[in-house]
């Protein structure tokens, strides 16, 4: 929202969790309200290149001053709102574990999943909560029916986790997992789907997208793909670690079935910290990989059967969402395309330097992923982090090769001119 009291005012009658005092000292209270104030009537691309504005931002998080992180794809800082909660929630917890887990902080999941769903736009009770895309969506490649000889679709570009989960359920229940090769950056949607629907047959039962493609960015035509698969009674599972608390989207409008994501990455949350998005009418038709007593029940519920888990960190997502929603869907994915934009400006043109993200709108927004020809893109990693500090991630992965540059809200434009430096004493 753009007048951040009325927000305060709101969130406090609602929760009571998050105040002035909660964010930070008195004199930094005052400085982000005054920020939020003096920008109240600007447009979220305004807003995207108002560097005051940012830089009050970035005091909200205790990013290290000396390491320029820019690998926030891998998990992402959590501001001192939500850090301060967790050790709230840790301090209460261990006065008597068994009282204050079960008693107390276990009833806050009814809001907390109401809280997410409001910002999935989708019920209630179609989100369970957990620990990472990787659990969420174990519960579905574990949980379908399928039998010897039905064929599931993904990437060779999809996460490993998710492509050795089909793995082993195609060596133990002798599925078929076929392969769809993608050449990125592309920027046709029309060549994307065709991909998917060329591996499409009479046999297929899945077909799992990645919303976006975590070594590159680049973000998939999910709704296309999925509207593809459906018109041949395929369901779709969809990979959505990187986008929740990314950009803006309702995961119902997606056109998948099931959907998982991690709230530790671009929603700052708590690290250990998921989400499951299951299409109400396919909830009864999946088996919890964690089971209680009714494992066919039409309860979202029976996925979050984990035993003992961190209370703190999940009831901390609140405080998460509570400050994404303080800055704004729409003003933080502006400020995301915006740095991305930025760096990526200042180098694609560069003697060698090419690109494995699209710059297009469509298809990327905070992530790039940037190469050097004839140069190994570790050697650049190691340059900019030897050199500069900067941290960022090698990748080598299928016919992906380069260097994945992921800032986020906390990064200002004097830590992305040294990237560019960087780069720039690298090429030459």
């Amino acid at each position: 929202m753009s007048n951040r009291r009325q927000f305060l005012r709101q969130i406090a009658a609602a929760t009571g969790t998050l105040s002035l005092a909660a964010l930070s000292e008195k004199a930094f209270a005052v400085e982000l309200q005054e920020a939020f104030d003096r920008t109240s009537s600007m447009s979220p691309k305004e807003v995207a290149m108002d560097e005051d504005f940012w830089a009050t931002i970035k005091m909200a998080y205790t990013a290290s001053p000396n390491l320029i992180n820019l690998n926030n794809g891998g998990v992402s800082p959590a501001p001192i709102v939500v850090q301060d909660a967790v050790k709230r929630y840790n301090d209460l917890s261990n006065e008597a574990p068994s009282y204050y887990m079960w008693r107390v902080l276990d009833k806050g999941r009814e809001g907390l999943r109401k809280k997410l769903a409001a910002l999935a736009g989708c019920e209630p009770e179609e989100i369970a909560i957990n620990r990472n895309t990787t659990e969420a969506l174990d519960n579905i490649i574990f949980g379908l029916d399928l039998e010897p000889g039905d064929e599931v679709v993904l990437t060779k570009q999809d996460y490993p986790n998710m492509i050795n989960a089909w793995k082993q359920r195609e060596k133990r229940d002798k599925i078929v997992l076929k392969w769809v090769n993608l050449d990125l950056p592309m920027e046709d949607d029309a060549a994307i789907v065709q991909r998917y629907t060329d591996q499409f047959t009479g046999k297929t039962k899945v077909v799992q997208v990645n919303h976006i493609i975590n070594w590159t960015g680049h973000i998939n035509p999910v709704r296309k793909i999925a509207d593809a698969a459906h018109a041949r009674g395929i369901e779709v599972m969809i990979d959505g670690a990187h986008t929740f608390g990314h950009f803006a989207f309702d995961i119902p409008s997606l056109g998948g079935d099931y959907y998982g994501t991690s709230l530790h990455k671009w929603m700052s949350a708590p690290i250990g910290s998921g989400m499951l998005w299951i299409k109400k009418d396919k909830i009864s038709k999946i088996w919890p990989l964690m089971p209680g007593d009714q494992p066919q029940s039409e309860d979202i519920r029976k996925f979050e059967n984990l035993g003992t888990r961190s209370f703190p960190i999940e009831q901390a997502i609140g405080q998460a969402v509570d400050f994404h929603m303080m800055i704004g869907p729409e003003r933080k994915e502006a400020r995301l395309r915006y740095l991305k934009d930025y760096w990526t400006s200042k180098v694609k043109d560069l003697p060698g330097v090419f690109l494995n993200t699209s710059l297009l709108p469509a298809y990327s927004c905070a992530i790039a992923n940037i190469g050097v020809e004839g140069r190994e893109p570790v050697d650049l990693d190691n340059h900019l982090f030897s050199k500069y500090n900067i941290h960022c991630v090698t990748i080598n992965w299928e016919n992906i090769h380069g260097v994945r540059i992921a800032p986020h809200v906390y990064t200002s434009l004097r830590e992305l001119d040294r990237l560019v430096e960087g780069i720039t004493s690298f090429v030459a």
